[in-house]
């Protein structure tokens, strides 16, 4: 588990309307993820059934029906942010965390884009378009003519009372702007492997790490390239980048004096077994090698 977020850092397109008229094909690609997770020979996790196998009635295989159209004006002022140090308990927590992940990614259009639990609802939060601690761009896991659901930054609650998974939320897809990323990383703890994956394959990226121990484990569960950045001083990082993720730990409040507990890819001299705090100790290249993803990169990572 990463200490607390830097202090001193907080110093420091497609267009929506033609992809909407396209009934959202030109997000295809959020097909392409999962294709190439069913194609490597690491085992799948979001295997989808060949359509000729079915045998169901068709009505109850049909999709949901498309959630309708919100044009409302809010003010986002009056909502509260949804970033890494938010806890909103009107945030749902991802109700499907080894789900499909995609390859299109969402990013508020203006100074940001209200957020909701449900879009037969009222907005619960705001997610800016910047922010010093990154969270902006964010990955989309379903998507809709008029709506896309994303995972967030935050969380919904504060552990051990609180739930402090992923978290999710809705956006209206002309709230945002939205681009195709090209890989996403795959973590699988007990096989000690870390791999990018892209239509081009996969690329090894480390085979010896360190995860979360028993009493502070490493979330699993789908989430995102948060933040990176350099913070001399965490001397433990020998300069090398932190990798912050959108999830937090299940349960730690805080860590060391801070009061978020961010899961982060960084370096560490020790990397081996389940021996960290949650966050996963890697080496030199390894840590270099993820923080040279854009912040939005889908990250799964498997027990």
């Amino acid at each position: 588990m990463s200490r607390r977020l830097h202090p001193a850092a907080v110093v420091a397109v497609l267009a929506v309307g033609a992809m909407a008229a396209a009934g959202f094909w030109a997000l295809a690609p959020l097909r392409d993820l999962a294709s190439v997770r069913e194609a490597a020979p690491v085992a799948s996790v979001a295997d989808v059934e060949p359509a000729a196998a079915s045998t169901a009635d068709p009505s109850t295989d049909a999709a949901p029906a498309p959630h309708p159209r919100n044009d409302t004006v809010y003010d986002i002022s009056t909502l509260p942010l949804i970033d890494v140090r938010s806890v909103n308990p009107a945030i749902p927590v991802d109700d499907d965390p080894t789900g499909t992940l995609t390859s299109s990614q969402a990013r508020p259009l203006g100074a940001g884009a209200p957020v909701f639990a449900d879009p037969a609802g009222e907005p619960v939060g705001y997610l800016p378009r910047e922010h010093h601690y990154g969270g902006t761009t964010v990955p989309v896991v379903v998507a809709e003519t008029d709506w896309v659901k994303v995972l967030l930054p935050g969380r919904q609650g504060v552990p051990p009372e609180g739930n402090g998974g992923q978290t999710v939320g809705w956006l209206r897809a002309a709230d945002v702007e939205l681009s195709i990323t090209a890989e996403f990383v795959e973590v699988h703890l007990a096989a000690n492997t870390i791999d990018i994956v892209s239509a081009a394959g996969r690329e090894r990226v480390s085979e010896q790490f360190a995860w979360g121990k028993e009493s502070t484990p490493t979330p699993t569960g789908r989430t995102f390239v948060m933040w990176t950045t350099i913070v001399p001083e965490f001397r433990y990082t020998d300069g090398h980048p932190m990798v912050y993720l959108g999830v937090q730990s299940p349960v730690m409040a805080g860590f060391d004096g801070g009061d978020v507990a961010v899961t982060a890819f960084h370096y560490y001299r020790m990397r081996e077994g389940a021996t960290s705090f949650g966050c996963i100790y890697l080496d030199g290249p390894a840590t270099d090698r993820l923080a040279q993803l854009p912040e939005g990169t889908p990250v799964m990572i498997l027990p």
